[in-house]
C-alpha cells in the first residue's frame, strides 16, 4: 500500500503533511503536491494532517488512477520538505469539485 494525494490538493496545496513525512516523498507542483508511490513506506502520519482531505490510501476506490499521476509527477517536481503557506484562495477551493480541469498546472514548485 502507498498513499496518494488526489485533485482535492489542487488549488489549495497545504502543506502541513510536508512537515510530517519521515522519509520526504512529497513532491510539488505548481499548485498542488504528490506523493511518490515508491518511496512512500506507508506510515499514514500524513494522511490525518491534510486540511483538504486530499490524502488518501491507495486501496480506497478510485485511487489507482491517482497513483499513477502520483508516480508521473514526482519524477518531474522538486522535493518539498518545509512547510509554506496555502495557496491564495484556498479556503474558498476546498471542496471545490472538477479542480483536476479547471485548475490543474504541470509546471514546477518550489519557487516561492
Amino acid at each position: 500500500m502507498t498513499y496518494i494525494v488526489n485533485d482535492k490538493c489542487i488549488a489549495c496545496k497545504y502543506t502541513d503533511c510536508v512537515e510530517v513525512c519521515p522519509v520526504d516523498c512529497f513532491y510539488e507542483g505548481e499548485n498542488m503536491l504528490v506523493i511518490h508511490p515508491d518511496e512512500c513506506i506507508d506510515c499514514g502520519v500524513c494522511e490525518p494532517e491534510c486540511p483538504a482531505d486530499a490524502i488518501r490510501p491507495d486501496t480506497e476506490p478510485e485511487a489507482a488512477r491517482w497513483v499513477e499521476f502520483n508516480r508521473k509527477y514526482s519524477e518531474m517536481w522538486p522535493v518539498i520538505i518545509a512547510k509554506k503557506d496555502p495557496l491564495p484562495g484556498a479556503e474558498e477551493r476546498d471542496g471545490e469539485e472538477g479542480k483536476l480541469e479547471k485548475y490543474f498546472s504541470e509546471k514546477p514548485g518550489g519557487d516561492d
